[in-house]
């Protein structure tokens, strides 16, 4: 058995986008369709929300101090202290089906987010990588929901899946110039039953990867192996990251999304930010530079 714990009951609709920030020693997480930003403090149990004006993508933690986010209509800066967005861009302003989703930033200081089909019918998304020039380039096309984004350890390797693919990718990273090449299947999960979300990678340079819909976290070593399988008490994991003074802690955030009346009468903890003893460590999360 595999120690966890609900350490935010928050009875959320669309928890995802975990990330930690080694500054402060506080996890931050999103609800994508409540439209809350969370800022969890795990020496104090205390988690706190910023309301946003729109349904949220991802989160990274900025070197300068706040958040970069990108919500439906874009990339944007957050403060909050003041509670303020401040636009940077929208490279899917034409897209009005379209709304932002999984991502974050790369060890070098780059964000990258990932846009979504909402209706998820056709494959009109993209990944998107905003350097710290603030300039914002289209890296992947032809997708329908991003998802699964991480790098290797030592930055060689990108991680990708667009979740209705059922496939997980890997390509060759420039991490000097954030380009990337030679895309190649990493893990098929077409068999699982699951959908693939959020993912991160641990120290050895394993892939953990969350499947909504079968309450499972997978865990891949660099070969693309499946080493370990976490089983969750709700069905809906949607992304995971490595935080804690120690970085040896999985936090695991979850979704009452599309989930039935009676079955979030069976998982009361469903929607809920979970802390996972999962016997590893992972890199630290890197910060944007911009």
């Amino acid at each position: 058995m595999t120690d966890m714990q609900c350490v935010v009951d928050a009875k959320g609709i669309l928890g995802e986008s975990p990330v930690w920030d080694p500054r402060e020693r506080v996890l931050w997480w999103i609800d994508i369709k409540l439209r809350l930003i969370h800022r969890f403090d795990p020496r104090t149990g205390e988690d706190r929300s910023f309301p946003t004006p729109e349904d949220l993508g991802c989160i990274a933690v900025r070197e300068k101090g706040g958040l970069v986010v990108t919500m439906r209509d874009g990339f944007h800066f957050f403060d909050p202290a003041s509670g303020a967005f401040a636009p940077i861009g929208d490279p899917e302003a034409d897209l009005a089906e379209n709304r932002f989703n999984d991502g974050k930033a790369d060890r070098q200081g780059r964000f990258w987010s990932g846009s979504m089909h909402e209706p998820q019918t056709q494959a009109i998304a993209s990944l998107y990588r905003l350097d710290p020039d603030l300039s914002i380039h289209r890296m992947v096309d032809r997708v329908i929901t991003s998802n699964g984004l991480a790098w290797s350890p030592d930055s060689r390797t990108m991680y990708f899946t667009d979740s209705f693919a059922y496939r997980v990718w890997a390509w060759d990273f420039d991490a000097a110039t954030g380009e990337i090449a030679n895309r190649r299947l990493f893990v098929d999960l077409k068999d699982t039953n699951g959908i693939g979300d959020g993912a991160t990678v641990d120290e050895n340079g394993c892939y953990w990867i969350t499947l909504a819909f079968i309450g499972q976290i997978r865990c891949f070593d660099p070969e693309g192996k499946l080493v370990r399988t976490i089983q969750l008490p709700v069905d809906m994991p949607t992304s995971v990251a490595f935080g804690g003074d120690g970085m040896d802690v999985l936090y695991c955030t979850t979704a009452t999304f599309l989930m039935p009346e009676e079955k979030r009468a069976r998982q009361p903890q469903a929607g809920g930010l979970f802390a996972i003893d999962a016997g590893v460590r992972g890199p630290a999360d890197a910060f944007f530079k911009g």
